[in-house]
Order: structure tokens, then C-alpha cells, then sequence
């Protein structure tokens, strides 16, 4: 396997989580925000397309699933004898959308103190007997309990037509960031951690189809891995697959020397019991993405890695870090697969992060949308996640920030970015002489 040349991406993505979602700012915070003073016009890109087209606009309209993917998918369904498929469809969303993240030892072991000592404050000396008990079953009452997902032969077909179509569309817009800002990025390798049906491969495939020439797909799951082939080769266990170059492996290539232009782990980490395996993860997919390990840098290539997406800096996210935390997620339209029960249009809610190897100063920090675009007579109000690590709302109007930098924004939409630039980023004034005495 051949080893990154140029740039090299992790990207990361899972599921919007219910109850961490877009809150409303009241109208009395908004202002104008100092730093937002004009549009970035270096390229001069505003003299050679419209406003409609800056180069900011990042979103994607509704994503269509390749149609030989779609064949495949409604065969694998028509062909299997599982009753009551809408039903198991719907139940599998519920039970992931309501899945939450496993309880840390440390956060089971203090709440397992919390309660010692409020039961203690109302025990005498003959309830003590009963104390360690009475801790152990509110805890099982209180506490989440996690269980690992163990994907058959019959659930990982009923994850396909749940779940195929949506992390597609997710995974094709993360990917579109990656494109539209770096045309010239052609990626020759990808690799897939938690690969599950195959979604990855095909939107890497949609959007690098003329320069990947290989794809690895890892998953634990040997039924997933089957179905994600079968797909691949329209819906049969036999014939070519429609991708080329797709490999498939139940573990993580253990050689440091093997590496991938792109590392995709989507809607996986979450399915992982620990933190401590989680970041174990992350980091060894981070070793191989790019030509070098870890966070030393190498003689061969000293590139350091910075945040590509969505953040615009390396600093805590002011979302997670306000006293509310709010998620930092993203929404993607797409065409649904249609089965019986799936006609309508929907949107995918997610959350990314894409980290890239290079030097931040390679790539233009223009603040993001964190919220949809609020439309009002001659003003627009923009939340933005800026350069300097902090949150934003802004009024922009034509009168006080200029008509392309009005129009721009009231043509952005959530997810996308504002092609602005801060008074710190403006070029110094020509020296003056000073006048004479």
C-alpha cells in the first residue's frame, strides 16, 4: 500500500444528539461584531462569479445515492424473508438516536460516593447492613447501561435500510468541504474505520472516483463486511464490484508504515466502551494519515496537523465550553432510498470534525455558520464561530458592512462560511511623511 503524498485528512463524524441541539438567541444579544469588517476579496472572486457562488457556500443540495447503489440496496430487501422490516427500520433509529455514550469507571465510581453519603446522612446503626445494597440498586437505576451492538446477518440489513441512505449524505458533505475549497486535492488512498454497510466508499468514490485507487474497509463485523461486498456488486455474492480496489478487514493494518491519503472513522467512535479507547483510536488513526507518527514531527515530513473542519482555530469550542454546551452539528438534505415506508425528502443531522495535516496558515479562517441564517428587512443575523476561538452573533447590513459582504451573508446558510476578514488581517497603510515643520 502506498503511503500519502500531499495533503492527508482524518475525518471524523457522528450522530446530532436530541437535547444538545441549535438554541435561539434572544434579539437583544445581537450587535455588531467589530471584528467582521469586509469581505475577503484577495482572489478578487466577487469581479468573477456572484454573490450566490462565493466561495464560502459549502452546501450541497439534496444528495442522490448513486442509482446502482440504490438497485442494490432494494434487491438485498426484496430478497430477504425478514418480516416486518418498517418496523424493525424505525425501532433500530429510535434505540440509535437514544443511544448515548458508555458511563466512565471514575463517573461510576463518584456518583457511587454521592449516594454512599446521602444515604449515610439518614441512616442510624441498624439500616447500616442495608447501605452497600441500596447504593448498588440506585445506581442501576440511575446509571445508562451500555451494551456493544453485535450486527448479524439479519441486523445489518436492517442498518442498511435504516441508516445507508442518511450516512451518505452525511459523509458526501464532509467530503464536498474538502473538494470545494482544495480542487487541486486528489486523493490516491482511503481508509474506512467502522465501515459498517460501505457508505464511505461510495461517496469517496462520488467525489474522487478518477484518482482513489484503493479503499480498505475495517469493520469487526464479518456480516457487515459481507453485505457492504454485496452492495458493491449490486446485490449478489457474485460478478464485479462497481468500485474498484475495495478491501476489507476485520482489524486495523497493524504496520506504521502503512498509510492512507484519507482516514474516515463515521458514526463509529461512539460504539467504542471507553474514552481510553476512543482516544486510543483516534491517535493510531492519526498515525496513519500522513507520512509521519504521532505528534513528533518527522525529518521527512515535519508538517504538524491543524483543524481543517469545521473550526476556524485549534482552540476549545466555545459551544462545548459556554455554560449551556451546545452540540457544533451540521444538516444535510438528501433522497431518501425508496422503500415502501421512505418517499419524502429528508436531512441528516451530524456533527464532524476534519483534521489535516499541513500548517493552519495553508488555509483561510473565515468564521462558520453555527446556526441557520436568520433573514430580516436590509439586515441579516449571522452566528458565527470565528478565528479567535469565540462566538459571535452578528447584525450585518449594507449600510454599515458593505454591499458584497450583506449579500454573501444573506445568501449563506448553516454550515457554510463567511468569506470575512478581521481588521488584523488587513493590509498595513502606506507610511506617511510626516508633515513639515
Amino acid at each position: 500500500m502506498a503511503s500519502a503524498r500531499g495533503p492527508a485528512y482524518l475525518l471524523t463524524l457522528g450522530r446530532w444528539r436530541r437535547g444538545l441541539g441549535i438554541a435561539t438567541q434572544s434579539r437583544a444579544l445581537a450587535a455588531l461584531v467589530p471584528g467582521v469588517s469586509q469581505v475577503d476579496n484577495k482572489s478578487d472572486f466577487l469581479g468573477k462569479r456572484s454573490h450566490r457562488r462565493h466561495p464560502g457556500i459549502l452546501q450541497l443540495s439534496h444528495v442522490r445515492l448513486p442509482q446502482v447503489l440504490v438497485d442494490a440496496a432494494q434487491l438485498l430487501l426484496l430478497e430477504s424473508s425478514m418480516p416486518n422490516m418498517e418496523k424493525q427500520v424505525q425501532a433500530l433509529t429510535n434505540y440509535l438516536w437514544s443511544r448515548h455514550l458508555p458511563v466512565e469507571p471514575e463517573d461510576l465510581q463518584r456518583r457511587a460516593v454521592h449516594l454512599e453519603k446521602k444515604f449515610l446522612e439518614n441512616a442510624d446503626s441498624c439500616q447500616m447492613e442495608k447501605l452497600c445494597g441500596e447504593v448498588l440498586h440506585a445506581l442501576r437505576r440511575t446509571t445508562y447501561h451500555w451494551q456493544e451492538l453485535s450486527y448479524s446477518e439479519g441486523l445489518s440489513l436492517v442498518y442498511m435500510a435504516a441508516r445507508l441512505d442518511g450516512g451518505f449524505a452525511a459523509v458526501s458533505r464532509a467530503f464536498h468541504e474538502i473538494q470545494a475549497r482544495l480542487p487541486e486535492f486528489q486523493p490516491q488512498t482511503l481508509m474506512d474505520f467502522g465501515s459498517g454497510t460501505g457508505s464511505v466508499t461510495w461517496a469517496a468514490h462520488s467525489t474522487w472516483g478518477q484518482s482513489l485507487r484503493e479503499y480498505m474497509c475495517v469493520d469487526s463485523s464479518a456480516a457487515m463486511l459481507e453485505l457492504a461486498e454485496k452492495l458493491l456488486k449490486g446485490g449478489s455474492g457474485s460478478g464485479m464490484p462497481y468500485v474498484p480496489g475495495v478491501f476489507f478487514r476485520q482489524f486495523l493494518p497493524v504496520s506504521p508504515k502503512v498509510q492512507f491519503d484519507v482516514v474516515v472513522s463515521a458514526f463509529s467512535l461512539s460504539e467504542l466502551p471507553s474514552k481510553a479507547n476512543r482516544t486510543d483510536v483516534v491517535q493510531t488513526l492519526w498515525r496513519k494519515t500522513g507520512h509521519f507518527l504521532g505528534k513528533e514531527k518527522s525529518p521527512l515530513d515535519p508538517r504538524p496537523g491543524f483543524v481543517f473542519a469545521p473550526c476556524p482555530h485549534e482552540l476549545p469550542c466555545p459551544q462545548l465550553t459556554a455554560s449551556k454546551p451546545l452540540a457544533c452539528s451540521f444538516s444535510q438534505a438528501y433522497h431518501p432510498i425508496p422503500f415502501s415506508w421512505n418517499k419524502k425528502p429528508k436531512e441528516e443531522k451530524f456533527s464532524m470534525v476534519i483534521l489535516a495535516r499541513g500548517s493552519p496558515e495553508e488555509a483561510n479562517r473565515w468564521p462558520r455558520i453555527t446556526q441557520p441564517v436568520l433573514k430580516r428587512p436590509r439586515h441579516v443575523h449571522c452566528h458565527l464561530c470565528c478565528p479567535d476561538g469565540h462566538m459571535q452573533h452578528a447584525v450585518i447590513t449594507a449600510r454599515r458592512h458593505g454591499r458584497d459582504l450583506y449579500r454573501c451573508a444573506r445568501v449563506s446558510s448553516w454550515g457554510d462560511r463567511l468569506p470575512v476578514i478581521t481588521p488584523s488581517e488587513l493590509p498595513p497603510s502606506p507610511a506617511q511623511d510626516p508633515p513639515e515643520s
